[in-house]
């Protein structure tokens, strides 16, 4: 008796009185599995995605490599594994963007084998002098210059020189196939980080731009809603404040590594980062002064609200275009298309005409216009730069 071959495409089990599934509902079904798994690929390549959940995606990288560490090593037998795993935690478990990345992790990785070196040298002349007293005089010596050089540029390398010398000699008293595996491990160690340190890095320039884009945002909400006499309240106001504070001080703690990744000097992404304070400054004087008044804040919203357009779209602009970098739909505004600088340019009459108490909002209200015109000018200018998606599309459209 011969067995038939089963059908190489069951048919699926359909509930009693439902109608056949046809070829156009399969091939239905099958779309929206690939669309959900492009959806998903399109998530964890996103730089924004990436920018959004950074914390898990450098816990996730770090995790991966302490399994790959773990499996290496202990895996394998090799002794002293776990030292492997603790050079792998020193050397990225704290290092997220890629712009330092590179220079923090090749540090750490060079502090780290020159301890190892130490620690066997130590090693070797406790075997041949077979005197602790002279392992522990050197050893101090040894910790003393790294805690010197650990003041100052060179931070990393001294202190990690030190930690991987205790490591691998202890107190002089390991044995030279100890401090031999270890430096094994350190080195096995070292290279898992380096693997893992650029897997879904999170660019520093990204995490600036979408931070200023964000400051930008709230700089046209808060702005409009003052020079068009929508009240604020105290509290609104100051959460705004210091949201936008708090962004300040991150893009500054960021600008070192955003240099290093699109190859712009420093002093460009300074000028940028001090207009951007005195822009917030501007804000800030103008809500906290003349119109924190209601009532003056309705007189100067009908001498200036209808000005207001031009400011807010190009605030506006520059916060699309640094969010959405790389596309062709979203490109920084040009001077035609955002004549800021007119904002609130009182007439001979209209100067005559101004109270004396809305005089000083005035003047903010322009200068602030002014500032808002240089800071599309400074980000028009070094697009090419932090445009790292399309930037040498978007300097060749212009």
């Amino acid at each position: 008796m011969t067995l038939a071959d089963p059908p190489p495409n069951p048919p699926r089990e359909r509930l009693p009185g439902a109608p056949p599934e046809t070829k156009d509902a399969v091939t239905a079904r099958l779309a929206s599995r690939r669309t959900r798994i492009g959806r998903l690929v399109r998530a964890v390549t996103s730089p924004y995605y990436r920018y959004r959940h950074a914390k898990f995606f450098h816990s996730l990288r770090v995790g991966l490599a302490m399994l790959v560490s773990i499996l290496a090593t202990t895996g394998i037998d090799i002794p002293h594994g776990i030292w492997s795993s603790v050079t792998l935690l020193v050397v990225i478990g704290g290092l997220q963007h890629h712009g330092n990345i590179r220079k923090k992790a090749a540090e750490r990785a060079a502090g780290t084998l020159l301890g190892a070196a130490l620690g066997l040298a130590l090693i070797l002349q406790q075997n041949l002098f077979n005197s602790l007293t002279v392992t522990y005089v050197l050893m101090s010596v040894i910790a003393a210059i790294c805690a010197w050089f650990a003041i100052g540029s060179a931070g990393y390398v001294a202190l990690l020189t030190a930690i991987t010398m205790c490591i691998v000699a202890g107190h002089g008293d390991n044995m030279i196939d100890t401090g031999l595996w270890r430096t094994l491990n350190v080195l096995i160690g070292i290279v898992i980080a380096l693997a893992f340190s650029f897997a879904l890095p999170l660019h520093a320039t990204y995490s600036w731009r979408y931070l200023l884009a964000d400051n930008l945002r709230e700089c046209a909400r808060t702005y409009t809603r003052m020079m068009t006499g929508v009240p604020i309240g105290a509290d609104e106001q100051v959460a705004a404040f210091i949201r936008m504070g708090k962004r300040l001080v991150q893009l500054r703690s960021l600008m070192p590594s955003v240099a290093k990744e699109i190859d712009l000097p420093i002093a460009k992404l300074d000028d940028i980062q001090r207009l951007h304070r005195s822009m917030l400054s501007a804000l800030e004087m103008l809500s906290t002064g003349t119109l924190a008044h209601a009532q003056r804040c309705d007189a100067f919203a009908q001498r200036c609200g209808d000005e207001t357009g031009p400011v807010r779209m190009t605030l506006l602009g520059a916060a699309r275009a640094l969010r959405f970098a790389g596309t062709t739909h979203f490109r920084m505004p040009d001077a035609a298309a955002s004549p800021v600088s007119l904002a609130c340019q009182p007439t001979a009459t209209q100067d005559k005409e101004t109270a004396p108490e809305l005089q000083g909002p005035l003047w903010l209200a322009q200068r602030f216009a002014e500032q808002v015109e240089r800071m599309r000018a400074l980000l028009a200018a070094t697009e090419a730069n932090w445009n790292i998606e399309g930037g040498g599309r978007a300097a060749a459209a212009r």
